[in-house]
């Protein structure tokens, strides 16, 4: 489908904006260094102001970069205008052409190229086919379904095969059912395109599905990038932890190491605790303990006490006290489960291996 696949390089990218309240300058984007792979799927995450859509933005060229080189397939792109660029952007709200029909849309860029219409009913035919709309040509795009609107968009920017496919936000217009079938559909897209792509999302679960690397932003600079596995199970702070799926935060301190296992200390119980090989006794220390890794049980590491158990079908939700910390269980497939409750006392149990220290 694509006519290269191209990477993506960003070099010590800054973009500065002046606080209109304060009119003081700040760094929207700060200091960021990114490779993105030819033909991967990545995944800008982070809350509303972390500057995800700023460095999207300036990959396409409509933002120029205050600071830094950013590099599409080894060319620097800095100095040329977004239509100059090998890259289409997928936007939020469409921007679909509303007196033109699904194939005059689609078309549209070809046209701007000046191809000839043997060639554009060609690119045009074999595109909808991609993305199911194929036998819809002539349909005005107000008759269309939200979900067909954003095909018709994908479309469009896929047709004119660009190095890099960029999304802003694109699901974020769809009810929450709808967003689940289209993130699957841009994922298998994206996938028998060979194509890169770079998209924007707040939405962590979002990112998690469709995603070979994801890149957490907070406050203009890159928190942590990886795998959704790696992020998940290996966060490297507590607002990464946080910002991908629940944990729950205990506090403690090594007591004793050995090789890249030890012990610590936990609200004055002995904890085991494996892959700390850079920690040292004495060192404090935040295990990081998601609600899925963890069971109430009569025996087990940390004492507690139940303050909330819930049926939820699939599962059954506890809330427990540990000292005064709160902490979170979802213990699946609970039938035939001893069920712990309110007040009760009882442990939190979890496997060692589960527990991730940081």
């Amino acid at each position: 489908m694509a006519k290269e696949k191209k990477g993506v390089r960003l070099e010590h990218i800054s973009k500065i904006y002046l606080d209109p309240k304060t009119k003081k300058e700040f760094y929207a984007v700060k200091d960021t260094t990114l490779d993105i792979e030819p033909g991967t799927f990545v995944t800008l995450l982070g809350p509303s102001g972390c500057g995800k859509t700023t460095t999207l933005r300036m990959i396409a060229g409509f933002e120029s970069p205050d600071e830094g080189e950013i590099y599409l397939g080894g060319e620097p792109i800095n100095e040329l205008t977004p239509n100059k660029r090998d890259t289409a952007m997928v936007f939020q709200s469409y921007a679909l052409l509303p007196h033109y029909n699904i194939y005059d849309n689609v078309a549209y860029g070809l046209k701007l190229r000046k191809m000839s219409p043997e060639v554009i009913k060609e690119k045009v035919t074999n595109i909808l086919k991609l993305v199911g709309l194929e036998g819809m040509e002539s349909r005005m795009t107000n008759q269309l379904s939200g979900g067909q609107q954003q095909r018709v968009a994908l479309a469009r920017a896929l047709v004119i095969e660009p190095g890099v496919l960029l999304f802003d936000e694109p699901l974020s217009n769809l009810d929450a059912k709808l967003r689940v079938t289209m993130r699957t559909e841009i994922r298998r897209i994206q996938q028998e395109a060979g194509i890169t792509a770079v998209y924007v999302t707040h939405d962590q679960s979002e990112a998690m599905a469709i995603s070979d690397q994801i890149i957490i932003m907070n406050k203009g600079v890159v928190a942590q990038m990886g795998t959704p596995q790696e992020i998940y199970y290996h966060p490297n702070s507590e607002f990464v932890a946080d910002f991908i799926g629940e944990a729950n935060f205990l506090k403690g301190t090594i007591t004793a190491k050995d090789g890249a296992n030890g012990t610590a200390d936990v609200y004055g119980n002995t904890v085991e605790l494996h892959d700390i090989a850079d920690r040292g006794a004495g060192d404090e220390c935040t295990l990081v303990l998601r609600p899925e890794a963890a069971l109430v049980a009569d025996e087990g590491q940390l004492p507690c006490d139940v303050i909330l158990s819930t049926f939820m079908g699939s599962y059954q939700n506890y809330h427990v006290m540990v000292g005064d910390t709160l902490v979170k269980i979802t213990d699946f497939n609970p039938k035939n489960k001893k069920i712990y409750a309110v007040g009760d006392k009882a442990f939190v149990k979890f496997d060692p291996d589960s527990v991730h220290v940081i």
